[in-house]
């Protein structure tokens, strides 16, 4: 299944060659695909979003690529974007009923890679939730010649230390009383983006990309998510915990992190890179959760640090 699905160019500010499939997975989702070809790429950049993404926010991301020698692909997860939402009736509710299953959706994506022929080799660009779902995809083997992870949600940042404990037992106890697809509490069914406030927002000190992201939102409402139901939280919090045992995998890697991270746990970043023998963590002062919609001077770096890990790793 590899059927046009729709892409809004209207607010993508992507690369010209862009295109969206509907793609199916293994248990029957259907997800949409984003495809920017690149003529003469010499890889392809597989784009792992975070929670809430979708793929025309990662269009100047491709083109970026593009210009650089790359083809990219992105994909909305299920539950997000314009895939299929997980909660009739409450499409804003972040939902997944095992956080493994997001594992089904990536491999929908590397196959249709495969049949679109994208060209090889291949690298991972993972952000944020994208993170955790991509980290055990290689640990399970996924074959990429080098990975690149954005603020990775390898654990989630929550008040200690009784948030944490708080948040397991009510979303376990949810759980076991059939609640489990109820909001967190204290969360807005609202996209972020359409709520929040510039000043002192978690994602970007750039003003810019924030007002353009807010208008990607508001031209296109179906693209936008809220918060996480509880089985989606308490499922995150067994994800990470079992990533937390995994020994890292033998794929070179690059993590970069804004050192006022404030979503995703900097010290579990931390501890991961300290044992990744073959990866290397990169810090950038005074930036926040999403380094590639970050200010001008941190994107220039990132983009000149990842594109030199594809050229060391180009097979």
């Amino acid at each position: 299944m590899l059927d046009p699905a729709p892409y809004h160019a209207d607010i993508a500010d992507g690369p010209g060659d862009a295109r969206c499939l509907w793609v199916r997975t293994a248990d029957a989702r259907r997800l949409r695909l984003g495809v920017f070809d690149g003529a003469g790429a010499r890889g392809t950049v597989l784009v792992l979003p975070g929670r809430t993404e979708y793929i025309e926010k990662y269009a100047p991301l491709a083109a970026e690529f593009g210009r650089r020698g790359y083809a990219a692909a992105a994909l909305d997860w299920r539950g997000q974007g314009l895939s299929d939402r997980q909660l009739p009736g409450r499409p804003m509710v972040g939902h997944v009923r095992r956080f493994t299953n997001y594992q089904f959706d990536l491999a929908a994506m590397t196959e249709a890679a495969a049949a679109l022929r994208l060209p090889r080799p291949w690298y991972m660009l993972a952000h944020s939730m994208g993170g955790a779902i991509g980290l055990r995809a290689l640990c399970e083997g996924m074959g990429v010649a080098a990975a690149v992870f954005s603020a990775p949600m390898w654990d989630i940042l929550l008040p200690p230390p009784a948030g944490r404990l708080r948040a397991t037992v009510v979303a376990g106890a949810a759980r076991l009383v059939g609640l489990a697809d109820l909001p967190v509490p204290g969360t807005s069914r609202r996209n972020y983006l359409a709520d929040a406030a510039f000043d002192g927002n978690a994602l970007t000190t750039d003003r810019s990309t924030w007002d353009w992201m807010r208008t990607q939102i508001a031209a296109h409402p179906d693209l936008g998510l809220g918060g996480p139901s509880l089985l989606w939280l308490s499922e995150a919090l067994l994800e990470v915990a079992r990533l937390r045992a995994m020994p890292s995998p033998d794929v070179p890697c690059l993590t970069v992190m804004g050192t006022d991270e404030t979503i995703v746990d900097p010290a579990a970043i931390r501890g991961r890179m300290g044992r990744w023998p073959r990866g290397s963590l990169s810090l950038y002062e005074g930036a926040r959760h999403e380094i590639p919609m970050e200010a001008p001077v941190f994107r220039a770096r990132f983009y000149d640090e990842v594109e030199a890990l594809f050229a060391q790793y180009r097979r």
